[in-house]
Parts: C-alpha cells; sequence; structure tokens
C-alpha cells in the first residue's frame, strides 16, 4: 500500500499470489521445521549443543530475545539449519521446460546406448526437464562418502573443494533446495529466519525425543507419517520442559 504507483502490485494481483504465500511460504518451511526437529531428536548430542549455544546467546541479549545478528550468526544453529536443508529438501520436485534449444554440459561424461561417451547433451525447445534436487544435494563426488549422512559439523570448516568448484547455480550455501537463477525462491532468506526464530524458542526451552517410527512421505511437498501408506500426516513426538538446571 506504501509502495509508489509504478511499483504498486494491483489488486487482482496480490490477490492471485495470496495462495503461492500461503502454501511456498508456510507449507515447506513448516516441514523444513519438522525434519529438523526429527533429526534433533535422533541426535540428542546434536540437540544438547545447539540449546547450550542459544542459552548462551539467550543470556548474552539478557535473558530476552536473540537480536537479528547474533541469531543468523550462531554457527551450529546455522550449520543445523543448512545440513537439514541439504539432506531433506522440503519441496525436492521440480520441472522446467526448454523455451528453446540448448546444449546442457555434463559435469561428468556418460556412456549412451551405443556405447558412446557423452560430455553433453542437447535438450531441444518444449522439453520437460526434471531436475532431482536431492540427488545434487547428496552427490557424493562432491561431497564425499559421508554425503547421506546428517553432520551439521561439516557446515562448522571449509566446504570441500569439489563442492566450490563445481559451482552449484543454487541461491543457498551452495544447495540447489531453494533453486536458482531468476526462478529461485524469493522467500529464501526470510525461510532461514522464520526457521532459525522458531528453533531457538523451541529448543531452548523443550526437549524432543522420538516416540514412534516417523515415515517422510515424497510429495509436493514431503510431510511425515506414522503410518506406512502416508494416509494421514503427522509426527508425534515427546516432548518435555528442560530442566532449570539445563538452562541457568
Amino acid at each position: 500500500m506504501e509502495a509508489s504507483e509504478e511499483d504498486k502490485l494491483p489488486e487482482e494481483e496480490l490477490i492471485g499470489q495470496i495462495s503461492t504465500l500461503t502454501f511456498a511460504a508456510m507449507d515447506t518451511t513448516s516441514n523444513a521445521l519438522s525434519f529438523t526437529l526429527w533429526r534433533l531428536a535422533q541426535n540428542p548430542e546434536a540437540q544438547t549443543k545447539l540449546r547450550q549455544e542459544i542459552m548462551e546467546a539467550k543470556e548474552a541479549c539478557g535473558g530476552g530475545d536473540i537480536g537479528y545478528d547474533d541469531l543468523v550468526s550462531l554457527p551450529y544453529l546455522d550449520a543445523v539449519c543448512r545440513e537439514t536443508l541439504r539432506i531433506h529438501v522440503p519441496a525436492p520436485l521440480r520441472f522446467r521446460e526448454a523455451k528453446q534449444d540448448i546444449v546442457l554440459p555434463l559435469s561428468e561424461p556418460v556412456r549412451g546406448r551405443d556405447g558412446k561417451l557423452m560430455h553433453q547433451l542437447l535438450v531441444p525447445k518444449d522439453t520437460s526437464v526434471f531436475v532431482g534436487i536431492a540427488a545434487s544435494n547428496t552427490n557424493k563426488a562432491l561431497w564425499g562418502e559421508d554425503a547421506y549422512e546428517w553432520k551439521p559439523e561439516r557446515w562448522l570448516q571449509p566446504l570441500p573443494e569439489k563442492v566450490l568448484e563445481a559451482k552449484i547455480p543454487g541461491v543457498y550455501a551452495n544447495l540447489m533446495t531453494f533453486w536458482g537463477g531468476g526462478r529461485a525462491c524469493i522467500g529464501f532468506k526470510f525461510s532461514q529466519l522464520e526457521m532459525k526464530i522458531v528453533l531457538a524458542d523451541l529448543i531452548s526451552a523443550f526437549k524432543f525425543e522420538l516416540s514412534k517410527p516417523i515415515y517422510w512421505n515424497m510429495a509436493g511437498v514431503q510431510y511425515p507419517s506414522v503410518d506406512p501408506s502416508g494416509d494421514k500426516p503427522e509426527m508425534p513426538m515427546k516432548v518435555s520442559l528442560v530442566k532449570e538446571a539445563v538452562r541457568a
């Protein structure tokens, strides 16, 4: 409403974007938080380490809310978020359509059915292309043999040279989680901040433990369930108050 007339969105366009804001800004972030809490429940040492970092930051702020600059600079909290978003892509399926003929270079050659090695692929105009984001984020050739393991500590040290040399076109942490280029997630910065604020409040007050096996269902946005069929999205957990001795 405060934008200049030339920058202001028409009301019908604003209304048309509401479903995108509601779906993309809430469902993916909430499921990313579910993934994070699930991983922390599986790894109590990591949960304790994260809680200690958050509590120390709260104490430094006089016991109140952690300020923006301090929150985004907490190294282990950032590492936990990055590692979760690396392995668990909330919206893992992406399709794009080529608007013109294009030659796609390959990072490594592949052998075709005729036995010849191919170093690039011709993608004709109007071809639908499926992009496996999780495959990129967990590529062992780049991230090493432990690429499928959840290890926040990997972000507390320099990234492997192969990751940096690969020049992954994503807008976040050498990953494709938030896509890349002009069609990248417009709210990826907000999503990161939202995750950190919620985790800082929850982890400082509660301890999370698994109560039942959880199944993760592949969909437009991945979701948890206790039933392998995935009929009902749910993720029950044992949640208890953090003892004052820990919080002191």
